[in-house]
């Protein structure tokens, strides 16, 4: 079986970006009084909300100071989880394609409290470190780093540089640079990235017992990195037990999978090697 540092069969991801993209309650700005606004029916610049549409107890060309926003609220846009699910996948180009509009639509809220930008935004690099394009990389994790609070670069940064880190690069140099972004004191979804990428490395190194230590760790130290990754990493761990003659604890896995995946293509994928397993 083939781990997914492969891409996906193109029909198998057509089925899944195809589907309907629209989602029950989308993202808006809750002010500090309680009241709300839909995110699309607002402009931002400097350190200010217009109106620039119609609106409940709002009127068009109103200003919203940003100080006034107390969080965004709403349903996540499915394309974040599509995108992650096809970057980790092996088909960058096809994730950017899927990400960089969430980004470009949610970047008004990039400093705002339960915003949806910043998840979308740290994929979008890994999508562009895989595509070896380092203008946007350094620029988004520009972007990225000016909006939060703490000081320096964003530790996305640093992960769009270890996986950019040339072929020639000894192995070890390679699982050292990802092992050092999986620590607690960084945000989950960035050990969730380091342990999977370093799971791809020692694989390729043909170190098995390690490399599938290191995607379960995904799961075991960092779940709250994301569904999305959890189920990739599953699936990877899986097709290694299925090599080490465990196939009740990869098909355990598989299922997981599946059910972590959600509306992705590793959904499919999950369910596709499960077949294989009866």
């Amino acid at each position: 079986m083939k781990l997914l540092s492969s891409p996906l069969p193109l029909a198998a991801a057509a089925v899944f970006l195809t589907a309907a993209t629209a989602h029950a309650d989308p993202p808006r700005l809750v002010l500090q009084n309680g009241r709300s606004i839909p995110l699309t029916a607002v402009s931002f610049q400097g350190t200010q909300y217009t109106v620039v549409g119609q609106a409940d107890f709002f009127s068009e060309g109103q200003v919203i100071p940003l100080a006034s926003v107390d969080h965004v609220y709403g349903d996540k846009p499915p394309e974040i989880n599509r995108g992650v699910a096809v970057v980790l996948s092996g088909k960058a180009s096809d994730a950017i394609k899927i990400l960089e509009p969430v980004v470009a639509a949610n970047g008004i809220t990039s400093k705002i409290p339960g915003n949806f930008w910043m998840e979308a935004a740290r994929a979008l690099v890994v999508a562009y470190a895989l595509n070896a394009d380092t203008a946007k990389c350094n620029d988004l994790g520009k972007q990225i780093s000016e909006a939060t609070p703490a000081p320096g670069n964003d530790p996305i940064v640093a992960l769009s540089r270890a996986i950019m880190l040339p072929a020639t690069t000894r192995a070890d140099d390679r699982e050292q640079a990802f092992r050092d972004l999986t620590s607690d004191t960084f945000p989950a979804d960035i050990g969730a990235y380091a342990s999977f990428f370093r799971g791809n490395v020692l694989r390729e190194a043909k170190k098995l017992p390690e490399a599938l230590e290191s995607y379960l760790m995904v799961t075991g130290l960092f779940p709250a990195g994301g569904m999305v990754i959890n189920a990739a990493a599953e699936i990877n761990a899986a097709d290694l037990l299925s090599g080490m003659n465990r196939p009740d604890e990869a098909v355990a896995l598989l299922k997981s999978a599946a059910r972590d995946a959600g509306d992705t293509v590793l959904a499919a994928e999950a369910n596709k090697r499960l077949e294989s397993h009866k």
